[in-house]
């Protein structure tokens, strides 16, 4: 995309964004920006300049209450919440929220029926165990959901890592079995209720962040700032959070990094996903 595009692409973002925190707001849900768009805020002023969409991570209780409210008092005319059930793999791990006036289909997305507009990514939030026995089989139990909650081989993370997902998943090939075993993960690493534990962790974004581990008082509640023309959350420990994540967020990356990091197949900002069937079928 030329940056033509990727400006337009990041102002209809904000305007998703715009929309989710208001409802967020008006339902007493708690909710934060996360990576870049947490750094954007605090470097930028707004988006990172090569940066493509905006996150959000919300606490497990939120983040479960999402779902119903939505559908229940959103416009989802306009926008629509898709989430992997027992019907449906979107090959996510995690909510995402669309906007249904849009095109944007991402080539792992390609074939599902679902709506291929723009997304933002909504991020659950977990209770972490002290532990370090307790939180070894937390995340052992975060890959199992992963692999079989997106189903799809990982490509970054090693050979080995590769292989063994080929097999488990040639195993349990049954769309039902499968579903069974991820949501019993599910209900494993998420035993670990965000109140009654000293620290949090974010499961659903990968291998890597996974691992993470982050005070529980950071994400106590957020604090709106400066983003773009408006203000935008993010946690009111930020900066221990981006610290821990991140390292130094306030040091620009190599130029080579500076790119933006979701693939798209198509994209349209003018135009509703139904109008490109004979693309994402």
């Amino acid at each position: 995309m030329d940056n033509i595009d990727l400006r337009k692409l990041q102002l209809k973002s904000l305007e998703m964004a715009k929309y989710f925190v208001e409802f967020c707001k008006e339902n007493n849900l708690l909710t934060f920006l996360c990576g870049g768009g947490a750094i954007g805020t605090i470097r930028n002023k707004g988006f990172i300049p090569w940066d493509d969409d905006l996150d959000f991570f919300m606490p497990r209780n939120d983040y479960e209450k999402l779902v119903k409210l939505w559908n229940e008092k959103a416009n989802t005319k306009k926008y629509s919440l898709v989430k992997s059930n027992e019907n449906l793999v979107d090959h996510n791990l995690f909510i995402t929220i669309r906007d249904n006036e849009t095109t944007a289909i991402k080539p792992y997305q390609k074939g599902i029926n679902i709506s291929h507009g723009v997304a933002l990514d909504i991020i659950p939030l977990d209770g972490c165990p002290s532990g370090k026995f307790q939180r070894k089989i937390q995340i052992a139990w975060a890959l199992i959901y992963s692999l079989f909650c997106a189903q799809v081989l990982p490509q970054k993370h090693g050979g080995l890592k590769k292989k063994v997902s080929k097999i488990l998943l040639s195993i349990f090939s049954s769309s039902k079995v499968r579903y069974k075993i991820w949501k019993f993960a599910e209900k494993k690493m998420t035993r670990y209720k965000i109140e009654d534990s000293k620290f949090i962790t974010e499961l659903c974004s990968g291998p890597f962040y996974m691992k993470k581990i982050y005070k529980k008082q950071w994400f106590a509640d957020n604090l709106y700032l400066n983003f773009e023309n408006t203000k935008m959350p993010v946690p009111i420990g930020y900066d221990g959070y981006l610290k821990e994540a991140f390292g130094n967020y306030m040091i620009l990356p190599p130029k080579d990094k500076q790119v933006a990091h979701h693939d798209l197949l198509f994209l349209d900002l003018e135009n509703s996903y139904t109008k490109y069937k004979d693309i994402w079928r």
